[in-house]
């Protein structure tokens, strides 16, 4: 039988009742329909790096389209009025870096800021992923979905998808409010991606918009650098992060073919290479690390990415903040101004450093590497993931009077 800690990169999750991989567009929108006719709970699942599921059987159908197909419709036309615009469309099941190589591979521009984030196309779009300067938000044309509800596919704009600060249309039919799940469909949203269509320019060189990329690059913010290289230096700050996944669960008998294969050892070679420790260098050797699923020592990558997304808030909440905390321009839910706070300096001076445990014993714990990842350090249960979040979460609203709200979909649990 097929469990959770098998399928999500934080390794944590009980067994599943129904696990289906379909390899057609209809026979997804034939399993979805038949689940919601009948009343059975739909997760819609990618690479797992955005969900923590409860140890308890999952008494539902989890999904996880098998189709990886990817197409450059615009080859064959010839480039008009000098715009190099040119459309990709992936199927939802396509892993998104290698999307994200297959794009930078044909001088794309428009995701490379995005490599190395685990998951797949479909999710992509579900959460807005972001990071180093760019949203997926900027690159997508358009969405094709499967809508539960009217039971018939549409396509959306990106206007009609409602992008926000890790959201969407199809991330906000998942919740009543921010944390808080709407029963009619979670764990999955209402559209369930088919397939995305993004417009990305054809050129040399892409813009370095991160000051930690420009730093790591030695030049400076706004200037043009081939993407190649800017997809380089995404994957070093990354993996100095502890922020990549670990490749050998692409090993795993329900893991193979998720991802391409020669960039499955590519990445394992990368990770044998080298294990970031502390605020080490990126090229920091650690020959501990074995190449084979189970001795894997670097615990850092075992998490669901980033656990709690940067806070929104009125500026007066701000204001009452420490005038060295970070502090950004950004919009509320309702439309009205607010400002962006950074969770990871929050959690850090509630007193929540890296590496830490609820207790000596705990078996999850802060990455060493980076405040905002919750670690399964091995053998982790998800009471184990729940008590640190919990914790963390109660230690920042009580030093500041901000609620941290979780980034990945909870599964039969919450924080308590």
């Amino acid at each position: 039988m097929t469990t959770f800690a098998e399928l999500t990169t934080i390794g944590v999750g009980g067994n599943i009742d129904h696990f289906m991989e379909p390899t057609t567009r209809a026979s997804i929108i034939e399993e979805i329909e038949h689940a919601d006719t009948h009343g059975i709970p739909v997760c819609v699942i990618g690479g797992g790096s955005n969900l923590l599921a409860s140890d308890d059987d999952f008494h539902g159908l989890v999904l996880r389209d098998a189709r990886r197909l990817i197409t450059v419709p615009d080859e064959a036309d010839p480039v008009e009025n000098g715009d190099n615009t040119v459309h990709v469309t992936a199927e939802a099941g396509c892993n998104w870096d290698d999307l994200v190589e297959f794009c930078v591979e044909r001088g794309l521009e428009g995701i490379e800021g995005l490599s190395g984030i685990p998951g797949n196309v479909g999710a992509s779009v579900v959460q807005n992923i972001g990071a180093y300067g760019q949203e997926v938000a900027t690159s997508v044309e358009s969405v094709e979905v499967w809508d539960r509800e009217d039971r018939k596919t549409k396509t959306l704009s990106n206007v009609e998808m409602q992008f926000g600060y890790r959201s969407s249309l199809l991330k906000t039919s998942m919740y009543k409010a921010p944390g808080v799940p709407n029963e009619e469909y979670y764990p999955s949203p209402r559209y369930i991606v088919l397939s995305v269509t993004f417009a990305l320019t054809h050129t040399e060189s892409g813009t370095v918009n991160y000051p930690q990329l420009a730093q790591a690059l030695h030049v400076n913010l706004s200037d043009r650098i081939p993407i190649a290289r800017l997809r380089d230096a995404v994957l070093d700050v990354r993996a100095s992060k502890a922020m990549l996944e670990d490749a050998t669960r692409y090993r795993l008998p329900v893991m193979v073919d998720e991802k391409r294969p020669d960039a499955v050892e590519r990445a394992i070679r990368d990770q044998q290479r080298f294990v970031t420790r502390h605020d080490a260098p990126a090229d920091v050797v650690d020959e501990h690390i074995q190449a084979t699923v189970g001795e894997n020592e670097d615990y850092n990558r075992h998490s669901c990415g980033s656990f709690f997304m940067n806070p929104i808030v009125d500026s007066t909440v701000a204001a009452a903040l420490p005038d060295d905390s970070p502090k950004y321009p950004a919009t509320l839910p309702d439309g009205s101004t607010g400002v962006k706070l950074s969770a990871a300096w929050l959690i850090d001076h509630a007193g929540f450093h890296k590496g830490y445990r609820v207790s000596p014993d705990a078996r999850a714990a802060l990455s060493d590497m980076h405040t905002l990842a919750i670690t399964n350090r091995g053998g982790a249960a998800c009471d184990d993931i729940v008590a640190l979040a919990s914790a963390i979460r109660d230690g920042v609203r009580k030093q500041f009077n901000v609620t941290l709200v979780p980034e990945p979909v909870m599964v039969n649990t919450r924080l308590s």
